[in-house]
């Protein structure tokens, strides 16, 4: 039987949606972060539990293959990238089998997935970030939390992210730290800054600065920065810098109120030849010129003959129906974030669109009412949280009877739990294509698109 502390040695033979390596010891699973399927680890066993244990590389005896040196040095405290020890094309076979083995043996589907749209670009890709603000040693600091706490690593270099960002990061926590502005605690509820969030169009390569503060008296100070400091000198592409502030003691990110400092209160971009307008609030995919990949494939699934009406769940700032506008008769979105329906308003009328609505409320709510009223699409295109599709939504989904349904989600398992909700008997669909798409390299993350037709 295994023990806490034991050093073992074992090969890796496998690694789980999480980002660990796997491998056998004594007859138990161990499973082991940071490590490659093929390398011979000396492992320290530091939980066990029934079945499994857990353990920490103590020395790589027989690297594997497929590991390189990562690029980064803060990859063994920060819980950002799980994959930047892996040679890329390894991470995408990796991530290829997070799709077959959810719709394998989560949905009991025997469907061949389609390969893996890789992405060009692995680094420098995301178009927003939220950095938290902590304390250390009296002064603040911030970077990104350590795998599985809201431990603060302090490191703003990071290769996923633009490098100006980085450089406004640095500009804004000096001026912090010059001023006496305490960071917030997340513990004690005490303090005044809790996150720098940037977001960039990435073809426009706008900036919208935004200071997440605990109280509004952080708008007098980030207005001095503004007006005092030659920021916007320096970084002549900030268009926007707004506070958000948020009073919860919670792990939420943004509060409900935004006040717009200096600039405009939206940014705006280019998604798939559309004009986009973007707000603090806004839902946008962080990797642009991916996301108009991962697009393509939801169209190239839809099969649109252009006389479709279209219904867009969870729409956002509605840029995934937006960009298949041109090819049907008519767009119905629904998403319940009050700012994302303005801003997808916002969007249809910049790139002068009449055939689309957007609808604010719950998805599953609104797609009853739809269903109540009659409306029939002969399209939904569904874009669930990680959480996947509520109950209420797939319901009313299979009453309205569309012909086709493109599900695009962030979660190869709750996918492949709604698909089978969706294809079984008394709902009457059949999977027809599954496809993954690697939005984000270096992490475990990775969308899947799915075709369902009714039978």
């Amino acid at each position: 039987m295994i023990k806490k502390n034991q050093i073992v040695e074992f090969e890796i033979t496998g690694i789980t949606s999480e980002g660990n390596g796997v491998g056998r010891a004594d007859g138990m699973a161990v499973f082991v972060p940071q490590t490659a399927v093929g390398d011979y680890v000396r492992v320290q066993i530091v939980k066990v539990l029934k079945s499994y244990a857990y353990g920490i590389v103590n020395e790589v005896i027989t690297p594997s293959e497929s590991r390189q040196e990562p690029d980064c040095p803060v990859f063994r405290k920060c819980g950002g990238c799980t994959f930047r020890h892996l040679k890329y094309e390894e991470e995408l076979k990796v991530k290829s089998s997070f799709v077959s083995d959810s719709f394998r043996r989560l949905g009991g589907f025997d469907i061949e997935c389609e390969p893996i749209l890789g992405c060009e670009e692995t680094d420098w890709y995301r178009n927003k970030a939220q950095y938290p603000v902590a304390m250390l040693d009296g002064k603040a600091v911030c970077g990104f939390y350590a795998s599985r706490s809201h431990r603060v690593v302090p490191y703003t270099g990071c290769r996923l992210q633009p490098e100006v960002f980085q450089q406004i990061v640095d500009f804004v926590i000096g001026y912090i730290n010059d001023n006496g502005i305490p960071a917030y605690d997340e513990v004690s509820g005490k303090g005044l800054v809790r996150h720098i969030y940037l977001r960039k169009g990435w073809h426009s390569n706008e900036i919208m600065l935004c200071v997440v503060s605990k109280t509004s008296s952080a708008v007098k100070l980030i207005g001095k920065m503004v007006s005092e400091t030659g920021i916007l000198k320096l970084f002549p592409d900030i268009k926007s810098v707004v506070v958000n502030i948020n009073p919860d003691k919670t792990n939420v990110i943004l509060g409900r109120e935004n006040v717009t400092v200096w600039g405009t209160d939206n940014i705006s971009d280019t998604m798939c030849g559309n004009k986009i307008s973007l707000s603090p609030m806004s839902f946008y995919q962080v990797n642009t010129c991916q996301a108009e990949k991962l697009y393509g494939v939801a169209a190239d699934f839809a099969a649109l003959r252009g006389d479709e009406e279209v219904f867009d769940l969870y729409c956002g700032a509605g840029t995934i129906g937006l960009s298949m506008i041109d090819r049907i008769n008519h767009l119905t979105g629904v998403e319940v974030v009050k700012q994302a329906v303005e801003n997808a308003r916002a969007n249809a009328e910049a790139n002068n669109i009449s055939n689309a609505d957007f609808i604010c409320g719950d998805a599953g709510e609104i797609a009853d009412r739809l269903q109540k009223e009659g409306k029939r699409p002969d399209v939904i295109i569904v874009d669930p949280p990680r959480k996947g599709c509520d109950s209420l939504t797939i319901e009313s989904i299979v009453k309205m009877n569309p012909e086709k349904i493109v599900m695009i989600s962030c979660n190869p398992a709750t996918a492949a739990r709604d698909c089978k909700i969706l294809c079984s008997a008394e709902n009457g669909y059949r999977l027809e294509r599954v496809r993954g798409v690697d939005m984000f390299p270096r992490t475990t993350a990775c969308e899947v698109v799915s075709l369902l037709t009714r039978f």
